[in-house]
């Protein structure tokens, strides 16, 4: 029981730490991660397209 008791103090605690945080600052990291995200699909996407010798996203240029 010990340890479920853990577990749901430590989801409190979670919930509570991301209520905490504003609005602007929870933006802002999102957007931060959403831009790596783009960059990595960005690479990956070239780095296929250099793999296959295709043009996968249509701009004309293989990689």
């Amino acid at each position: 029981m010990g340890m479920f008791w853990d577990l749901v103090q430590q989801s409190q605690i979670e919930d509570q730490r991301v209520k905490a945080e504003s609005v602007e600052e929870r933006v802002a990291h999102l957007e931060e991660e959403l831009s790596k995200t783009q960059q990595l699909l960005i690479k990956t996407l070239h780095a296929l397209e250099k793999a296959i010798d295709k043009d996968i996203d249509g701009d004309g240029v293989k990689g």
